[in-house]
């Protein structure tokens, strides 16, 4: 069946698609049901609608924020702005535009902190290791299958995280690896290698599993076991 997956879908219908006749999430391959779809999509839709408004509003108040605001309000601000980026990652659509809004944000108000900063080298690194630290984040986010990882109602279960990673483009397993650290690489390896065990018992020869499978002990090899967390 032919389902009406749209060309730029929400999390939730991304995570359908990744499932959708595909052997490593089931065997037999299970098909979304066309009410499922329709339901993830009718939901990814509530949330781009809702993000629009609270986007308007976020913009508002930054446009409103005095040049004299304390600490506070400026610190709350950056954190919306930067919860909003992360949310925009995640939406139907293509969200280039506020997401470049928000970043610009960001930015004016990391400027207006290092002012505050004087002559302080502390805070100024701080400052440069947030920043650098931020940068990192929205790269990886840039790949949807990290921004559904990642968000707190992420449509990928615990025992979908190496389908998802196995399905997923070279992009968006090179980032999302990124996420991991050697010892949670590891299980992940672990439950491949038996995915790929299971299947071939049943018969089933997927195109591209061997290639992804090497591709991810070199990870795993290459993490040594240690922290890779951004």
């Amino acid at each position: 069946m032919d389902l009406p997956f749209t060309h730029h879908p929400g999390r939730r219908e991304r995570q359908l698609r990744r499932r959708h006749l595909n052997p490593l999430f089931a065997w037999p391959p299970e098909e979304v049901a066309p009410e499922d779809l329709l339901e993830a999509q009718r939901l990814d839709h509530e949330e781009l609608e809702a993000f629009r408004q609270s986007f308007r509003e976020l913009v508002q108040r930054a446009v409103d924020l005095p040049p004299d605001a304390g600490s506070d309000p400026v610190l709350e601000l950056k954190a919306d702005l930067e919860r909003h980026y992360e949310q925009a990652c995640g939406l139907p659509e293509d969200q280039s535009e506020p997401k470049q809004a928000l970043a610009k944000l960001i930015g004016v108000i990391m400027r207006t902190l290092q002012r505050h900063t004087g002559d302080d080298p502390t805070a100024q690194q701080e400052l440069a290791d947030e920043a650098n630290a931020r940068q990192i984040h929205f790269r990886l986010l840039e790949q949807p299958l990290v921004a559904d990882l990642l968000h707190p109602e992420s449509p990928i279960r615990p025992q979908d995280l190496t389908p998802a990673l196995l399905t997923a483009s070279d992009a968006e397993f090179d980032a999302a690896c990124e996420l991991f650290d050697g010892p949670q690489l590891a299980v992940i390896v672990d439950e491949a290698d038996a995915l790929q065990r299971r299947l071939t018992e049943r018969g089933a020869a997927i195109e591209g599993l061997p290639a992804r499978l090497a591709q991810l002990h070199r990870t795993v090899a290459a993490a040594g076991g240690g922290a890779r967390r951004h």
